[in-house]
């Protein structure tokens, strides 16, 4: 058995210890020990994009990520993107415009996007699609993901 690390991290703006072992992956803790499981886990090799997360403000898949490497870092997921009140524009357009289907992707594809956003409130269909290139959805086709994150970008602009 390998010797266990004390982590002490930020994730959604509250602070979490725990312990893990060196092989364990980022996406493993926050889904098994720290029962955050908006962020799922796909192919465990870094080629869907369902465990997007935002890790110190870089998006990554967090099962690329070793979970010691997240010793006093910033970590943001699908549980921290909605207010108090209300849903994020991104997920309220996701739902209006029915940009999911089986949601394996979504919480993956919605970190992606609001990294987009933050960095270019403006983007263009050819900009948006490249961004999400490393988002895999097996369902939809595409094309509502890709609405409702215009639509979301549009709405964020005007408000």
């Amino acid at each position: 058995m390998l010797k266990k690390t004390h982590v002490t991290t930020t994730v959604n703006g509250d602070q979490y210890e725990f312990l893990c072992e060196p092989t364990q992956t980022l996406v493993d803790v926050l889904r098994n020990e720290l029962k955050l499981t908006g962020t799922k886990e796909g192919c465990s090799t870094g080629d869907c994009g369902a465990c997007s997360v935002r890790f110190d403000g870089a998006l990554v898949c967090a099962c690329l990520v070793l979970a010691v490497e997240a010793e006093a870092k910033e970590i943001e997921t699908i549980e921290g993107m909605a207010g108090e009140e209300e849903l994020h524009p991104l997920q309220r357009k996701f739902l209006e415009l029915n940009g999911l289907q089986c949601g394996i992707c979504t919480p993956g594809i919605l970190i992606a996007a609001e990294a987009l956003l933050q960095r270019n409130p403006d983007p263009s269909e050819t900009e948006v699609r490249y961004w999400l290139a490393g988002n895999l959805c097996r369902c939809t086709g595409y094309d509502k993901i890709i609405r409702s994150v215009m639509a979301a970008a549009e709405e964020m602009r005007e408000s």
